[in-house]
């Protein structure tokens, strides 16, 4: 039912392992130095494998891990969550008295406002309900007037 897996059909050989050989550094006449950054780049490493072919590759150093530093009796997150419920505070603060300079800025507006609609309307009563001497002006004396067939008659 299920197909043959590829290697029971075939013979089973020997299998020669072979360890790979450094390639010894070619000598070269002296290249001109090239001004680069200490460590900006890794050293290569070519070996020859038993078949000719060159394999080349940076060499991989091991990641060492950082020392343990002793820990702070308060950890750094909950300083910074004290200070900002500081901070925070203080805006409040702020926010509370701004509020209450705008609500008693609006209170003395408003009576100003009203202020001047009593001082203004006392002076329009006392215009109108004051002495009725006549102070200069014109006087229109109104009379009956008859509109007989649409026409005006005085």
């Amino acid at each position: 039912m299920y197909p043959e897996h590829p290697t029971h059909g075939r013979p089973v050989t020997a299998v020669e392992v072979h360890q790979p050989v450094p390639l010894a550094p070619a000598v070269m006449a002296p290249a001109p130095h090239v001004p680069m950054q200490p460590g900006s780049v890794p050293a290569v490493a070519s070996i020859v494998l038993p078949d000719g072919r060159v394999v080349t590759g940076y060499a991989i150093n091991p990641v060492q891990p950082e020392p343990v530093t002793a820990k702070p009796p308060v950890s750094r997150t909950a300083v910074n969550i004290a200070l900002g419920g500081v901070g925070f505070a203080a805006v409040c603060g702020g926010l509370i008295l701004l509020t209450t300079f705008i609500a008693a800025l609006t209170a003395l507006i408003t009576q100003l406002i009203t202020l001047a609609a009593v001082i203004f309307g006392g002076w329009i009563a006392i215009q109108i309900f004051g002495a009725s001497g006549h102070r200069g002006g014109t006087t229109v004396n109104i009379r009956k007037a008859v509109i007989k067939r649409n026409r005006f008659h005085s």
